[in-house]
């Protein structure tokens, strides 16, 4: 068997035992990139060489008895929002193109520490906007079950990678379903932790309330041990938690007795396609026969999710992206034929309208700003960035803006009062599997309403997790999301690995024929 097909638990332990080396398994994984992503386009940037001279060196620590890290030799992907000391951060924009991170994001410092090689970095919508991974300024990434198709977003190339065998683990971020929704599009597993379990200090902002950070496997027991690498107090992010992280990797194979489901009521109407609802319906069966016991529960404010999502996520989109304003750094614009353009202007103003006219032109600042943010950033961004500034405006704020936040508190004593009744609430994660690249892309609330199971549990702030659990009649995956009350983490893998325990939709692999 090639080291690609392993899972990252089981390539761990050929590692540890000598039978293949650090080098041998990233060259493994470069050689599958070289391969596929031409067609996948889950990379955004892939140098080998760094790659494999960080093998190079685990190998001869290894070799030298020295004390690894837990990843030790493991390679990782990790979405292009993190910073990375030295590299390029793009968020897959165009007014971060040539932006160089001057320090490590928490967690990429924490993958350095466990020794994980850090093999590329991945594609995803721009600043981590949109749902289908078609937003980048670069590039668009394709589904590895069918290339016509999206692949999920915005952290579709972190999945992509995963559901593909071009990396073993991946590291992707959840602002209203951005792990969990490519997850189950792809046919792998995807967490997103509660909010402040894993540190998002260097990570750039979408929106800071609601972002997270996650893993991205092919198994709950992957997911378990990149997870436990990754979470945990973070002194230089306030809003972290501090509670030490379970042992994710050692308890992720205890079974749970006495499982109770919630299956809300909501989740299961118009809309839901019966393809995903049989596959939903089944996996329930599954979790019944290996002694769950499942109750109908109801989430009433969850059919205001989305639209409580799409105030507050652009409205602190609004203001986190402020900064981006071609002056203090990212993308500016040509100041050369910008003066040529106002000088040109002004001459005009001057013969038509005189001092009055001249002076109602855009200040040279002001017209910096202008062009440089309406050049950099696209259609997407600037769709959110507008819509949130509206919101916050005066006069509205009150009518939109807290009225969203008051939407928010009720999500979440919806949560509240079911998690007194269930261990876990059961579902759907998308109402379709994967719909065609461009299908979506000019009707953006069919867009958003892709997000419709998965933005509750960011609003509420709880974990979740996706994986496969099912394929619809054409070969795409179907997932299944379970979420839990705040940092039950623990419960969700151990409960995602007793369904894969019993069943074997997550071994199933694309076969692209390279």
């Amino acid at each position: 068997m090639s080291l690609v097909e392993l899972t990252a638990t089981e390539l761990l332990a050929e590692l540890e035992s000598g039978r293949a080396s650090a080098v041998e398994a990233t060259q493994a994984y470069v050689e599958r990139i070289k391969a596929g992503d031409e067609h996948v386009g889950a990379f955004l940037r892939f140098d080998p060489q760094p790659a494999l001279e960080q093998a190079r060196q685990i190998d001869q620590r290894r070799k030298k008895g020295e004390r690894l890290g837990r990843l030790a030799g493991l390679p990782v992907a990790v979405k292009d929002l993190l910073c990375s000391r030295g590299e390029r951060t793009t968020c897959a924009s165009r007014i971060l193109e040539n932006f160089v991170a001057p320090y490590d994001a928490t967690v990429v410092a924490r993958l350095k520490a466990a020794d994980a090689v850090l093999i590329g970095r991945t594609n995803l919508d721009e600043f981590a906007m949109g749902g289908s991974t078609e937003n980048s300024a670069f590039q668009k990434t394709r589904n590895p079950w069918n290339l016509a198709c999206i692949p999920g977003g915005s952290s579709g190339g972190a999945a992509a990678c995963v559901a593909a065998s071009m990396a073993p683990l991946s590291i992707g971020t959840d602002t209203g379903g951005s792990i969990r929704q490519p997850a189950a599009l792809c046919g792998v597993t995807g967490l997103k932790p509660t909010y402040g379990r894993v540190s998002r200090f260097g990570l750039v902002a979408f929106a800071s309330s609601l972002d997270q950070i996650g893993p991205i496997a092919r198994t709950a027991q992957d997911a378990a041990l990149l997870l436990e690498v990754i979470a945990g107090h973070d002194p230089l992010d306030s809003t972290s938690v501090n509670r030490p992280a379970p042992r994710y990797s050692q308890t992720v194979i205890e079974p749970l007795s006495g499982l109770t489901l919630g299956l809300v009521r909501e989740h299961f109407g118009e809309g839901l396609e019966s393809e995903v609802e049989t596959a939903v319906r089944q996996a329930v069966a599954v979790y019944e026969s290996l002694g769950a016991k499942v109750k109908e529960i109801s989430l009433p404010h969850s059919k205001y999710g989305v639209a409580a999502y799409y105030i507050i996520a652009p409205s602190e989109a609004s203001s986190n992206l402020a900064r981006y304003d071609g002056v203090h750094y990212g993308y500016r614009t040509d100041e050369k034929a910008m003066q040529a353009e106002l000088a040109a202007e002004r001459a005009s103003a001057s013969s038509g309208g005189g001092a009055q006219a001249v002076e109602a032109l855009d200040s040279p600042l002001v017209r910096l700003y202008r062009r440089s943010r309406a050049e950099g950033f696209g259609p997407e961004v600037k769709r959110r960035i507008i819509l949130g500034t509206y919101a916050l405006s005066a006069g509205y704020s009150d009518k939109y803006y807290l009225k969203a936040l008051k939407v928010r508190r009720l999500i979440r004593q919806d949560f509240d009062r079911a998690f007194q009744q269930v261990d876990l609430i059961v579902g759907p994660v998308t109402a379709s599997p994967a719909f065609k690249v461009g299908e979506k892309v000019n009707d953006p609330l069919a867009m958003y309403l892709v997000d419709l199971y998965t933005v509750s549990a960011n609003l509420a702030g709880i974990g979740g997790i996706a994986f496969p659990c099912g394929f619809s009649s054409s070969g795409l995956p179907i997932g299944l999301q379970l979420q839990a009350p705040p940092l039950e983490e623990d419960r969700l893998l151990r409960a995602c690995h007793m369904y894969q325990q019993a069943t074997d939709w997550h071994q199933r692999r694309p076969d692209f024929g390279f």
